[in-house]
C-alpha cells in the first residue's frame, strides 16, 4: 500500500517478461543501459508488467490490465513470461476485490502487454469482459489507430482485447485530457503512441503520475534523449517527458513505472549536478 493524501494506491505486478534490450532501449549504447540493467545469459532485459489499484471516491479503479490469462505455450515462451506474484486478479484477491468489485479500468493505451486482461474466454469459449461491471476507457485516438494497425503495429494490436467492449458500450472512448473520478485524470501524453495516455491522482496535495510507457523504466523519465524503440514518434515522446519532468518536480510527484524492476516508484528531484533524477521509492506489491 502506498498512502497518497486521503487516498491508499496499490502496485500490483501482473507478469514478469524478458525482452531484447534493443526493445527496451532502442539506439542506446550497451555500454550505457548495461549499467542500470544487466542482461541473463540470452541477453535479455527483464520488462515487468505493471498495473495500479486505487479507490477514490467510492470507486474502485485499475490502471491497466495486464498479459491476461489467454496465451498459449508458444506465447508464453516467447515472452519469457513468469509469475512471481501471481496475475492482476490474485493481486485484487489478496486486497479483497473481486473482478465484479471494479467500477473503472483506464487503458492507458492498447498494446497487448497492457491490455489483455480486459476479457478472457469462458467456460464456454466465449470472450467476455474480465470486469463485468466496470466501465472501460481509453483514447479516442489510441482506439482508432489500434483498430487500423500497420506493418509495425499489427503484431501487438489485437482487437480481441478491446473491440467487443466498445461494440457493447463497456468502453467509452476519450477525447483529450479527462477527469475520470475525484482526483484521477487521464493525460494524453502523445509519442510511445500518439494517443497514449498518463494518469494523474491528487489527493489533499500530493501528487502522483503513472508515466505507463511515456517512461518505460525511471531512467527512461530521467534522460530526455533515452526511449525504446517500440515508440512510433520518439522525438514526440522527448518532449512529452520534458513538459512532465518540469511537472513532476513542481509538484514533487511520486512516479510510476509500468515496466521497471529496479524502480517501480520513485520521486522526482534535483542531484547534486542539479540535474532531473529519480529517488527510488521502497513499496511492496499488493
Amino acid at each position: 500500500m502506498i498512502p497518497l493524501g486521503d487516498l491508499q494506491l496499490h502496485l500490483i505486478n501482473d507478469a514478469d517478461t524478458k525482452v531484447d534490450p534493443g526493445g527496451a532501449f532502442g539506439l542506446v549504447p550497451r555500454v550505457l543501459w548495461s549499467r542500470y540493467l544487466t542482461p541473463d545469459d540470452e541477453q535479455l532485459v527483464v520488462m515487468r508488467n505493471h498495473c495500479l489499484y486505487v479507490e477514490s471516491a467510492g470507486r474502485r479503479i485499475l490502471i491497466d490490465t495486464g498479459m491476461g490469462n489467454r496465451l498459449d505455450e508458444r506465447g508464453v515462451a516467447r515472452w519469457h513470461l513468469t509469475r512471481p506474484q501471481g496475475d492482476v486478479i490474485a493481486a485484487l484477491n489478496r486486497l479483497g476485490i473481486q473482478p465484479s468489485d471494479i467500477d473503472l479500468v483506464i487503458d492507458t493505451h492498447l498494446h497487448a502487454d497492457h491490455c489483455s486482461g480486459n476479457v478472457y474466454l469462458d467456460e464456454s469459449g466465449e470472450l467476455v469482459p474480465t470486469f463485468p461491471n466496470a466501465e472501460y476507457v481509453v483514447q479516442r485516438r489510441e482506439y482508432e489507430d489500434a483498430m487500423r494497425p500497420n506493418e509495425r503495429t499489427a503484431a501487438t494490436y489485437l482487437p480481441e482485447n478491446y473491440a467487443p467492449l466498445v461494440s457493447s458500450g463497456q468502453m467509452r472512448l476519450l477525447d483529450g485530457d479527462t477527469e475520470l473520478a475525484s482526483g484521477v485524470w487521464g493525460y494524453v501524453t502523445p509519442g510511445h503512441t500518439p494517443g497514449h495516455m498518463s494518469v494523474m491522482i491528487e489527493s489533499a496535495g500530493h501528487h502522483a503520475l503513472y508515466t505507463c510507457d511515456m517512461a518505460t523504466y525511471a531512467i527512461h523519465f530521467e534522460r530526455l534523449g533515452w526511449m525504446t524503440a517500440y515508440d512510433v514518434e520518439p522525438l514526440v515522446t522527448l518532449e512529452t517527458k520534458r513538459r512532465w519532468q518540469t511537472w513532476a518536480l513542481e509538484h514533487q510527484a511520486l512516479l510510476f513505472f509500468p515496466h521497471d524492476p529496479v524502480r517501480p516508484v520513485g520521486r522526482a528531484s534535483l542531484n547534486a549536478g542539479g540535474k532531473f533524477a529519480v529517488e527510488p521509492v521502497h513499496v511492496e506489491y499488493a
